[in-house]
């Protein structure tokens, strides 16, 4: 027996109907049986809900200012309620609170006139505490923040009571107090009166990337200011020695990053090996380390070991970088680069000559491919360090010189270097301001595809074996490795071409947008 579905009488009319119908139809039971069963079935129910729940027309209000429309029937039963006890009585209805009440509901509903829920303020409050002689001491106050803008709080205040309401040593009990605070919060505060004068004006560039979220050390996670490798910070407080607070100059909150004597702490810090047997008494036994002095002939393995945190910047406005610096290894480009750009602007771009104390051959002259001296003269003017770099092949003397960069930069035009990575330590000064570009090689995959395609071409007779290109691939990241603090650009040379139009546009680019500069080279 089907029940009774109110919300679709057609269907269970339509059961009825066969249930009530006689034999003398002449339609098979059969059928009349798979017909209810369909009409029956949880699908086309379903489907028939459905189609009702689309045909509802939705309720609209008839009009939505019924407040006036009873104003008016109050105005016209005036002269009736003397004289009428209905009219009396529909007029004390019409002007009982409840009802106008309701009437004031429904012309907002109707007219959809709905106030907007209250912005929950959820900004942090940018205080830090700490614990100091068994008082919560505010550790610090984040530039920008609530507290920062009222001026009302500073780092060294004691916090007393919230609300009349003392506070104990615990700050999770001052947050507490703090969350279940209704309205306005009143502090007793015992002052620190410290005049702090105005910080100076410190840009940043960072050479390592950081996210509060991974680090244990930092305070409050939710205070950390995550960064990248060669952004800009702008630093606003440096008065605690582990943790300063920065903002990045393309906008947001002000955060704590870790200062630099924290950060090289970290960064330096090597756990110490020992086995138990070394133990005796408190006191440790074992190698006695080695000392190693700084020398000259070790300046590479130096820096490569160099702790890079953070550079000092300041902005420039738009100017010509007296030197460009061609960094990568060797056969991924670098030259065929530099060429192209003087081709094209010669004016603009120029090159060093380097020297050598190679006999000069029948077809060469001095001053074109090379700078023929003397090598007694080479090996003087190398310990007075007149040099950039030098080296010997095939028992000959080459290097580049350093008045032959000034030469070219004094003639008004930008010198286009392609030297050794270690040459960039002296070139990163004011002397020379380079713009330094890595030219990375591309993947080995890409790499060998490039090369068989230019000697197909014909354009190179040297052939690389397999070897060769691994070494380029592994040379070019261990540079990258070792050297990325100097770099201004970094472009992959996948396609010369395209490589060669993203140097070109970054170059350009010098001569129209401000820099940020090492602040050497401005003071």
């Amino acid at each position: 027996v089907c029940s009774y579905v109110p919300n679709m009488p057609a269907m269970q009319q339509v059961l009825d109907n066969l249930r009530d119908m006689p034999p003398t139809t002449g339609a098979k039971d059969i059928d009349l049986l798979f017909l209810k069963g369909i009409i029956e079935s949880p699908i086309v129910r379903s489907l028939a809900k459905a189609h009702e729940r689309l045909a509802d027309v939705k309720l609209e209000a008839v009009r939505d200012n019924n407040k006036q429309l009873v104003s008016e029937i109050l105005d016209s039963l005036t002269g009736l309620s003397s004289r009428d006890a209905s009219a009396e009585e529909l007029a004390n209805i019409l002007q009982e609170p409840h009802f106008k009440s309701l009437i004031e509901a429904h012309d907002k509903v109707a007219a959809k006139c709905y106030e907007m829920p209250s912005e929950v303020n959820s900004n942090a409050m940018g205080v830090t505490f700490r614990v100091e002689r068994g008082e919560l001491v505010i550790a610090r106050v984040l530039h920008g923040s609530m507290i920062d803008r009222q001026g009302m709080l500073h780092a060294g205040d004691v916090i007393r009571e919230v609300n009349g309401r003392e506070v104990g040593s615990d700050p999770k009990e001052l947050l507490e107090l703090l969350r279940d605070c209704q309205g306005g919060v009143t502090l007793k505060i015992l002052p620190s009166y410290r005049d702090t004068p105005a910080p100076p004006q410190v840009h940043l560039k960072p050479h390592f990337n950081y996210s509060p979220a991974t680090d244990n050390l930092i305070p409050c996670k939710e205070a950390g200011l995550a960064f990248s490798k060669g952004d800009v910070l702008h630093i606003v407080n440096r008065e605690d020695p582990n943790w300063w607070q920065a903002v990045n100059i393309v906008g947001g909150a002000t955060g704590l990053i870790p200062s630099q004597f924290l950060e090289e702490k970290r960064k330096a810090f090597v756990r110490r090996e020992w086995n138990g047997s070394g133990v005796l008494c408190g006191t440790l036994t074992g190698k006695k380390k080695k000392k190693i002095m700084y020398l000259m002939s070790k300046n590479a393995e130096f820096d490569r070991h160099e702790l890079q945190i953070y550079e000092e910047v300041a902005k420039m406005p738009p100017f010509q970088r007296k030197t460009l610096v061609l960094i990568g290894a060797q056969g991924v480009g670098r030259r065929s680069l530099k060429n192209r750009l003087i081709i094209i602007n010669p004016l603009l771009y120029g090159t060093t000559v380097p020297f050598t104390s190679r006999p000069a051959r029948e077809e060469e002259r001095d001053g074109q491919s090379y700078c023929f001296v003397s090598r007694s003269q080479m090996e003087t003017d190398i310990k007075a360090r007149r040099y950039l770099e030098h080296g010997e092949y095939d028992g000959n003397l080459y290097g580049t010189k350093m008045n032959s960069i000034h030469e070219v930069v004094d003639a008004g035009r930008t010198c286009i270097l392609d030297v050794n990575p270690q040459a960039l330590k002296q070139l990163k000064t004011a002397e020379f301001m380079p713009f330094v570009v890595f030219v990375a090689a591309p993947q080995l995959d890409t790499l060998r595809a490039m090369h068989k395609a230019v000697v197909d071409a014909g354009l190179t007779t040297k052939l690389l074996t397999e070897t060769d290109l691994k070494k380029t691939v592994d040379e070019s990241a261990r540079i990258r490795r070792a050297y990325s603090h100097y770099f201004d650009l970094t472009i992959v040379n996948d396609n010369l071409d395209k490589a060669f139009e993203q140097l070109q546009a970054a170059v350009e680019q010098l001569c129209s947008e401000p820099q940020w500069v090492p602040v050497s080279w401005v003071y």
